[in-house]
């Protein structure tokens, strides 16, 4: 099943570029999955799975690393 994920992501970070490029740079080396930034959210697109098992691994990384907050919005309505 193919979804799409738009992602803000909001360190509790003085320097919050740091966090947030940490993030999209994670996101740039998975494989199978394709990822369009934008200026406030960032839209993560592929096969259900292969998308979820990236946002568990970075989303956890950002956690354990900087106090964080995501906002999450995930569609299976998207062309394929």
């Amino acid at each position: 099943m193919f979804i799409s994920v738009e992602i803000s992501y909001y360190p509790l970070e003085n320097n919050y570029n740091q966090p947030v490029s940490e993030f999209i740079e994670g996101l740039n080396q998975m494989a199978d999955i394709n990822t369009e930034v934008g200026s406030m959210s960032t839209v993560v697109t592929g096969e259900y799975r292969k998308v979820m098992d990236a946002l568990d691994a970075l989303m956890s990384q950002s956690f354990e690393n900087y106090s964080s907050v995501f906002n999450l919005k995930i569609s299976n309505t998207c062309p394929v």
